[in-house]
């Protein structure tokens, strides 16, 4: 299993991307995760730390569908390869009903169909062929006027239909609030029979979970429930709390010292986990120092 780190709490800023990507390729990790939130934009910044920043795989968990048509998400992620030399893995995702439709603006009918046509846009246009692609929700034609790599596309999926589009369509998928129960007896078995049937070789599967080695428990459980309290009652991340049998996002964080830390990435190897995106906790320096340090160790 390839251990990363999940950036996404450091993309206050461009500056602070660049010196925490930096410490990451540093350290030895094997890839740099962004997410696409409400502030600096995760692929123009992978673009410039990753131009800056040599060997470290760039990722996006994730970028979200709706605010990007298929074509002009092809020609940034393109873009992107060709700046840091074909080094990005490509996630998107749905995101949520309450953005897309409060937020946006967007309808969230059927966000598989949406998905699904978004696919048969966007799948060629990385390949460097055209389109003409007249769905329901999505119309796409013609091409790129660019040369670089197809970056690996990730599909954030969670329900079995969409796990299966993401095995069928895409080099794997990456997961947010879902423990180690769930990808050993669903979201695994579930892409890779998907993988399988369409003649890909093993599908990729990103878990971002929080971790913090420390002794300081209770109150790093607490800093966890404070922090990610809102996936809770977002309805795809619900169902994965409850198939795991967890109240909340907190209780899949990895907390506690060592020997605790390593039983719980042991899990998400036994589970067939390919890649870990390390989100880093800490209440405190010396626990944050000391987390960097156990992930260190697992390389």
């Amino acid at each position: 299993m390839r251990i990363g780190i999940n950036g996404t709490n450091d993309i206050q800023s461009l500056d602070r991307v660049l010196d925490r990507a930096r410490l990451a390729q540093a350290d030895g990790f094997a890839t740099y995760w962004l997410g696409q939130i409400f502030g600096t934009d995760a692929l123009t910044a992978l673009a410039v730390a990753g131009r800056e920043i040599p060997g470290i795989e760039m990722g996006t968990a994730v970028v979200p569908v709706h605010p990007r048509h298929p074509q002009m998400l092809a020609a940034q992620a393109l873009t992107v390869q060709q700046a840091i030399g074909g080094r990005l893995a490509l996630g998107i995702g749905l995101s949520h009903q309450i953005v897309v439709e409060n937020m946006w603006g967007y309808s969230f009918e059927d966000p598989l169909r949406y998905m699904r046509e978004y696919l048969d846009a966007l799948v060629p246009l990385l390949n460097g062929q055209p389109v003409n692609v007249h769905g329901e929700v999505i119309t796409a034609v013609g091409g790129l006027d660019l040369s670089a790599d197809p970056p690996p596309l990730l599909l954030a999926a969670l329900g079995p239909k969409m796990l299966r589009l993401a095995g069928s369509r895409g080099a794997g998928t990456i997961t947010w609030c879902t423990g180690p129960r769930t990808l050993a007896d669903h979201i695994v078995p579930t892409i890779t029979v998907a993988s399988e049937e369409a003649g890909f070789g093993e599908a990729r599967v990103v878990a971002g979970l929080p971790i913090s080695v420390t002794t300081k428990v209770d109150e790093t459980r607490e800093l966890a429930t404070n922090m990610f309290a809102i996936y809770g009652g977002l309805p795809s991340y619900r169902a994965m709390l409850d198939r795991e049998g967890v109240a909340g996002p907190a209780d899949l964080a990895i907390i506690g010292d060592e020997s605790t830390a390593a039983a719980g990435v042991r899990q998400l190897v036994e589970a067939g986990v390919t890649d870990f995106a390390a989100v880093e906790l800490g209440v405190d320096k010396e626990d944050r120092l000391r987390t960097r340090a156990f992930l260190e160790s697992l390389l």
